[in-house]
């Protein structure tokens, strides 16, 4: 019976140590296929770092304003009788754009000046009789002060007939017309709306802190959603000498070339002011860094050796980097990255510190300062 128990249990030892020993070679081997095995390479695009040179500027939005623009009107009441222009048309200075019914003034003007050719008649002879005596100075005084008396009224009734014609005051483009043959205008009431397009004005603020930076004749170049892709560039002709006590901002007005007449008074407008000259800052595309609340992330490439075929075997490494100001598709890297190092600017989605990654640069992402903007 003692035989047999020491039996059992001798069996029991070597099917227990069995099976423990072979737990223990299947983990042991599972943790040396896990410490060879590598993760999948992640394809990813990359570019070296470098500087780009930026020119410093300040930005503002700003309003469009025509050099010379009125509504044209009237400085006397009357009836229209002939309309001269049309709708949209441009026009010179002096160009008649709209006669009033003038014949009662027409009249009176004749009339007067009648009565001053008369004048000028009993003048001349009264003079003559004076010379022998024929008559008193006081009568040839009366008529010299008569004869100007109605000079002068023949000169009022003429600028009062000049007035009923209404003439263009400047060279311009002419709006929509607000009148109509028949009608009847009061004093200023709008005939039609003048303004001068080429050159047009662009009227914006800046900070006071700014004016250490603006001068007459500094470039401007002005954008506009109307035409997306277009710049306009002009140069700032006045900065107002007075800040401004509420907001302590300056009124800045620049001129901008307008041969087209594409801008119009009325709109608004995005500002760029150059306030110095270009600075060399290492940059890089905006989709190169990974934007955290903790810090702001890029992955550096290295290379890690060879693979069994001799071609090199890249890894990445994640470093933090300080970012300034962003332009465009760039942004500004303070510190954490130097000239020439290589860094992923795209997949960085899938990877994580040591990652091995797979290069093809052939799509980049853009890394234009100031993108879709054409010069004009």
């Amino acid at each position: 019976m003692k035989k047999r128990m020491v039996i059992m249990l001798i069996s029991l030892g070597i099917l227990f140590g069995g099976i423990f020993g072979y737990k223990l070679f299947m983990g042991l081997m599972m943790k040396r296929y896990m410490a060879t095995m590598q993760a999948p390479a992640v394809t990813v695009s990359t570019m070296k770092v470098g500087y780009s040179d930026w020119t410093a500027n300040q930005k503002a939005v700003g309003s469009l304003r025509a050099i010379v623009g009125v509504n044209v009107t009237t400085e006397l009441a009357g009836m229209v009788q002939k309309i001269y222009f049309a709708p949209g048309a441009t026009v010179k200075e002096g160009t008649v754009l709209v006669q009033l019914n003038a014949d009662a003034e027409k009249g009176q003007l004749h009339a007067l000046q009648a009565q001053s050719e008369l004048a000028k008649i009993t003048y001349r002879r009264d003079k003559a009789q004076f010379a022998v005596h024929a008559v008193s100075k006081q009568t040839v005084d009366t008529d010299e002060w008569n004869l100007k008396n109605l000079m002068g009224q023949v000169e009022q009734q003429a600028a009062t007939v000049e007035k009923k014609t209404i003439r263009a005051p400047f060279n311009g483009r002419l709006g929509i017309s607000y009148v109509n043959p028949g009608q009847y205008l009061n004093v200023g009431d709008k005939v039609a709306t003048l303004q001068t397009l080429d050159p047009i004005y662009i009227d914006f603020y800046m900070p006071q802190q700014a004016l250490a930076y603006l001068k007459l004749g500094q470039s401007v170049n002005v954008t506009s959603d109307t035409y997306p892709g277009q710049k306009f560039t002009g140069k700032i002709t006045t900065i107002d000498p007075l800040v401004d006590t509420n907001t302590r901002n300056v009124e800045i007005e620049a001129t901008l070339p307008n041969p087209n007449f594409e801008l119009i008074p009325g709109m608004y407008a995005s500002v760029e002011v150059t306030t110095g000259e270009p600075k060399r800052f290492l940059t890089l595309p905006q989709s190169a860094v990974s934007f955290n609340p903790y810090g702001d992330i890029v992955f550096i490439v290295n290379q890690a050796g060879k693979d069994d075929k001799d071609k090199p075997v890249y890894k990445v490494s994640q470093v933090f980097v300080t970012t300034g100001d962003a332009r465009g598709d760039q942004i500004q890297i303070l510190k954490g990255l130097k000239e020439g190092q290589t860094v992923v600017t795209s997949g960085q989605l899938k990877l994580k510190n040591g990652s091995r990654v797979v290069i093809n640069n052939s799509i980049q992402p853009t890394d234009n300062p100031s993108p879709q903007i054409a010069e004009r």
